[in-house]
């Protein structure tokens, strides 16, 4: 592919980076939920110690879950003060990653993303999504969830979403090679109270 036919390049929205610097804490004090109730499922498909990448580790306790059953995890953020926190309840370091920054190749038998790909730009999804697939080995899973809607706009702490129309964001997901295994469409609320359609999407690439 061509430099010019390349998908934008993936880059975080200054606001929402600025909010999850500043309110790391309170943001976490929040959700009072000791792990994703869709992390035990997708923990029970990988392979004991299992290597996995983790997009958006928030204070680190979904990443605690993981370590507790023998996982090894790389846990990520794309705030500092997030990976700060990450940092307290692991009780070692937490790296600070923006999703465009993810350079690996086949270095992961799975990726972990829950509530957090769905703060990138619509517009750089596709890069981030084919980042994702460059750095799982053949066979590894991926796990991300999202807001859907009709399209980008924020929240009332000025947060972005990309709200992505379900067709739409299938259509990113079925560019990449991987076997789509789970899209469970379900509702939830958020740190705004406001209840909304979302999908948690499970994926193996193809080995």
């Amino acid at each position: 592919m061509s430099e010019a036919a390349q998908p934008p390049r993936a880059e975080i929205d200054g606001a929402t980076r600025d909010f999850y610097q500043t309110k790391a804490r309170e943001w976490a004090e929040a959700f009072p939920y000791e792990f994703s109730k869709f992390l035990d499922p997708f923990l029970a498909q990988l392979p004991p110690g299992a290597e996995v990448l983790e997009l958006g580790c928030g204070d680190g306790r979904d990443g605690a879950r993981m370590e507790a059953q023998g996982f090894t995890v790389d846990a990520t953020d794309g705030t500092p003060a997030m990976a700060a926190l990450a940092e307290e309840k692991l009780g070692r370091p937490a790296r600070h990653m923006e999703f465009g920054d993810l350079k690996a190749e086949a270095a992961y038998d799975a990726v972990w993303a829950h509530a957090s790909l769905h703060h990138q730009p619509l517009v750089g999804l596709a890069d981030v999504l084919a980042r994702i697939h460059r750095a799982m080995r053949p066979g590894a899973l991926f796990f991300a969830n999202y807001k859907l809607g009709d399209g980008e706009h924020r929240d009332s702490f000025g947060r972005l979403y990309n709200f992505p129309p379900r067709a739409e964001l299938m259509a990113l997901y079925a560019a990449q090679d991987w076997e789509i295994l789970e899209a469970h469409d379900y509702k939830d609320g958020g740190l705004d109270k406001v209840l909304r359609d979302w999908i948690a999407i499970t994926v193996r690439k193809s080995a």
